[in-house]
Formats: structure tokens, sequence, C-alpha cells
């Protein structure tokens, strides 16, 4: 039984579209990026793949922090990412009611965004080195092998904001630290898995790109990651709930219904929530021992 408000659980189909709208700027910056780093035509080309993939981790990381740090980013939580958004849900920080239209805009999303790429950027998208920005392995890179370093990515992701939203006095660096650890694994396993981590990344630039036999990882693989993730982060709970009281949870929840609460800080799918008018600290709906009691007792 969950302590969050029933108010802060409602989802607003508006915040459904801003993630539509996140995930659409999301693809067509990332296709962006590669279209001008990777075409061989480009004043902007970069030759040697790694520094290209470094230059594109990077960027990508700041993309997302700003992205967001946007007002739709704030209303929706800014998820931008379907495996995120499961693992809000499963460590009770979003409403399961919330999960299937929070997935579906963004996997329209990422359609959405490679398409536009490909309107403004013409035929450069299409040429194999570009090839929609789509994502795939090193050769010597077997599919189990992907599948292992695109769940454990996001896993590690998962762990690392799970660590801060149980601490409030980090929340200020958490918009930070998402764009960091996406960038990290972008640079670690860009040359390798492919480093997605995020299943809106990789469907509307394979799909259009043709490029589908091993789409069912990088769909699948970061959700399960996510999951796992979520589930070391309960683990985690448990030894926190013998600490001194202050270390907190904060709901992933913006209060989408517009009452109440207003996000003040947004991390890809995390937002603390603050009363209107205060400038002080979050204060967090759920807390690590009110979840943890909730979930013994149903």
């Amino acid at each position: 039984m969950s302590t969050v408000p029933s108010r802060a659980r409602r989802v607003s189909p508006a915040r459904a579209v801003d993630e539509f709208v996140l995930a659409t700027a999301l693809l067509f910056l990332a296709v962006t990026a590669v279209r001008w780093l990777r075409d061989p035509g480009s004043v902007l080309c970069v030759a040697d793949l790694d520094v290209a993939i470094t230059v594109i981790g990077a960027f990508s990381g700041i993309v997302l922090t700003v992205l967001i740090l946007t007002p739709p980013g704030r209303r929706s939580g800014g998820h931008m990412n379907p495996a995120v958004t499961v693992s809000l849900w499963l460590m009770g920080a979003f409403p399961g009611r919330g999960v299937l239209p929070y997935v579906l805009a963004q996997l329209a999303g990422s359609a959405a965004g490679t398409g536009l790429a490909r309107l403004v950027w013409g035929r450069p998208v299409a040429l194999p080195s570009v090839d929609y920005a789509a994502i795939g392995p090193a050769p010597a890179w077997q599919p189990s092998a992907v599948f292992l370093a695109e769940a454990g990515g996001m896993a590690a992701i998962v762990l690392v904001v799970g660590f801060l939203m149980a601490h409030t006095r980090f929340s200020h660096l958490l918009p930070y630290a998402i764009g960091l650890s996406v960038a990290l694994v972008i640079t670690l396993l860009g040359t390798r898995s492919g480093g997605s981590v995020n299943p809106a990344r990789q469907l509307g630039p394979a799909v259009l790109a043709g490029r589908t036999e091993d789409l069912w990882i990088y769909l699948v693989a970061p959700v399960l990651g996510a999951a796992l993730g979520a589930w070391l982060d309960r683990l985690l709970g448990r030894l926190r709930r013998r600490l001194p009281a202050g270390a907190t949870r904060v709901a992933a929840s913006a209060d989408p219904s517009g009452e109440g609460g207003v996000p003040a800080f947004a991390v890809n799918g995390y937002a603390a929530l603050r009363a209107p008018g205060r400038a002080t600290a979050p204060t967090p709906p759920i807390s690590v021992q009110d979840r943890h009691s909730s979930d013994r007792k149903g």
C-alpha cells in the first residue's frame, strides 16, 4: 500500500504528450549529432570512431540534462526512456496506470524524431556511415554479451540515481548525474554493445534503417536491467532503514494533475516535489522506510 498522496499518483494525458515531445527532441538531436559527426562530407566529420563516440556521449549527456530541466521535462519528470518509467514504477515512485501511456509516447517520439531528422537533413541521414543513427554492436560481440552489457548499463544508472534520490541533500545534482551517467555509458559501451540503454533511442532509427535483426536486444535488455536495478535499490533500501532519519526518497511524480507540489528537479523520470512558493529543499511524500513498510503490508 503506497503512502504517496492519491492526487500525486494520477497521470494527466498531457504529461504523456510532454514525453512524446521530449523523446522527439532527443531522437532528432541524436540523429543530428551522428549526421554531422559521421557523414564524410560534413565539415564536422570525426573520422576516428572512438573519438566520435566520446563526443556523441558528451553531447547526449548535455542534451538529456537540458531536456530534463525544460518545462516539459519538469512537468512529466523527463523520462524519455521506457526502462526508466518501468524502474520508477517498480520502485513505487510512479503510478502503474501511467506506465503504458508514457512508454507509447516515448516510442512514438522515437519514430517521430528520427523521421524529422531525415526530413530536415535529407539524404545524408540515410548514408551507411550515418544510417539514421541506428545502434549496433561490434562484430566480435555476441548477442548474449550485448544483452548483458545493455542490461548492466541500465541497472547501473538506476542504482546511481536511486542512491542520490535517497539523500535529499544531493537532489540538486540529479539532472547532472543522469547526464553524466548516460555520457559515460555511451563512451564506454558505444563501440562495444552500442551503449543505447534506452529502447526509445533505438526503435525509430533501427526501423527506419531496416536494421531490426538485433532490435529485440535493445528493446528488452534495458527494461530487464531497469528491473534489476530497482530490485537492487530495494535491497539497499533495507540497509538505509538502519540509517538515521533524513535519508529519504523523493517521489518521481511531478504531480501531473497540476495540484499540490510542483517539480523542483527532474532527473530522467525522477522529480523532487516542493510546496508552491517554498525555496527550501524538496519534501518527499514517501520515504525509504515508508516505502518498504508498505511493501511488507501489501
